[in-house]
């Protein structure tokens, strides 16, 4: 019996590298080209510009090569935690005997039906008359006042409040802060839009901005509501969202889109100079006609001197009278052009003083602002030894007629939350006790 075991045929002996590349061809043929959904961890970009991470879920991991060429196509940064889906090939790397994928493609999960989502919304928006260009308003050209929504922390804010203070620093400027990105962030969008809506006519100007991002960050400005709240402002309304090449819904419903949030400030503010050289350019202009004028006059007396001859004595102190108007005239003249430079140099002397003022006292309301709604944080009070109480279904609980010995509630605590059974309870007005065993 030992000698027909020894006699039985064992299985093929592969070369190592034989095996692998067998093994290479036979995923080839079973799988691919292949489809995954992950999400990336270990990200890195060698010299070579060569992409390597891991891809991964709850239920395993696969290694991930992605070469120059394919990693040159992409439109975003990948980093350690972004889902995406990607294409490409399984493979064996020989050398080590590890199972790849090397991928050909790579895109944020989900983005595809965002934009497909994106583009059925903008064409009902524009079926309905959202976008309709007749109903765009030209901006002011000195406003009054210039509104401002955006995160009170993004880089927008900083880059528009530097480019208005550069251009116009006489202006008021006013910011309704609301959060731009997340769940609650259209809602937010919307309140701090119909709160400048409330400031009409002293705000004449709005600027809704943000900073670029991804087609999911720069989602709550695809809303449909916003879009709406957009259509229904009074007064113009600038879009400056996302880089040159983002476009969202606000965009469209906007009396005017801005390639940046920058651009938007400098749309809506002629620089100060500007406007100081069309004074001057007028007070050129008014010196020029009062000379004319003057000049045509003494012209005309010219004439009439010379078609006189010799006058008799009252035909002399006439000319003697004319002469004395002139000359009355002339210097009326040169004391108004005195009197309009005396008033430019005033209003050049004035103006910065006035506009430093006007901005500090803005800083001073934000910064007052800011600190009382610091105060109304509920955090600051659980840290205090508070906590928050809550039925099973999240309802707050404020009274001791709302519980029962035996029962369940949640505490919200500074640092996390605890459940906790009811044993007694006590009313302080009335004096009456009960327990959980009564």
């Amino acid at each position: 019996m030992a000698n027909n075991f020894s006699l039985a045929p064992g299985p093929r002996v592969w070369e190592v590298g034989a095996l692998c590349h067998a093994v290479a061809d036979a995923l080839d043929a079973r799988f691919n080209p292949v489809a995954v959904r992950g999400e990336i961890s270990g990200f890195s970009r060698a010299a070579s510009g060569h992409c390597y991470f891991a891809l991964k879920d709850d239920g395993g991991q696969l290694r991930c090569a992605m070469f120059r060429r394919a990693a040159s196509l992409l439109d975003f940064n990948p980093s350690d935690g972004d889902q995406v889906e990607v294409r490409g090939r399984l493979a064996v790397y020989e050398p080590r005997g590890d199972l790849q994928l090397v991928v050909e493609s790579l895109r944020r999960a989900g983005q595809g039906a965002l934009f497909e989502q994106f583009m059925q919304r903008k064409a009902r928006l524009e079926a309905q008359g959202l976008f309709d260009p007749a109903r765009k308003r030209a901006l002011p050209t000195l406003p009054r006042a210039i509104g401002i929504v955006t995160s009170l922390g993004a880089a927008a804010l900083h880059d528009v409040v530097s480019a208005l203070r550069r251009r116009v620093p006489h202006i008021p400027v006013v910011l309704a802060p609301a959060a731009v990105q997340g769940a609650a962030a259209p809602a937010e969008l919307v309140r701090a839009l119909r709160a400048l809506y409330a400031l009409e006519p002293q705000v004449d100007v709005i600027l809704l901005v943000r900073g670029g991002g991804s087609m999911e960050d720069l989602w709550a400005f695809n809303d449909e509501l916003l879009a709406r709240t957009i259509v229904e402002s009074p007064v113009p309304l600038v879009s400056g969202v996302g880089h040159e090449t983002d476009f969202t819904i606000a965009d469209f419903c906007a009396d005017l889109r801005a390639p940046t949030p920058t651009a938007a400030a400098e749309l809506v503010s002629a620089p100060r100079d500007t406007w100081l050289g069309a004074l001057a350019l007028m007070e050129d202009r008014l010196g020029n006609a009062l000379g004319a004028r003057l000049d045509s006059l003494g012209q005309r007396l010219d004439q009439a001197a010379a078609r006189l001859g010799r006058p008799s004595g009252l035909i002399a102190r006439q000319q003697l009278g004319c002469a004395h108007l002139a000359q009355r005239m002339h210097y009326g003249a040169l004391s108004k052009l005195e009197r309009l430079a005396q008033v430019q140099r005033r209003l050049q002397d004035a103006l910065p003083a006035a506009l430093t003022q006007a901005i500090l006292g803005q800083e001073r309301r934000l910064t007052h602002a800011g600190t009382r709604l610091q105060l109304l944080d509920p955090s600051l009070v659980l840290q205090r030894g508070y906590a928050w109480l809550s039925d099973r279904e999240g309802h707050a609980l404020t009274s001791v007629e709302q519980l029962a010995p035996g029962a369940t509630v949640s505490a919200r605590l500074a640092d996390g939350r605890a459940e906790l059974s009811v044993l007694g309870v006590e009313h302080t007005r009335r004096g009456t006790t009960r327990k959980a065993n009564e």
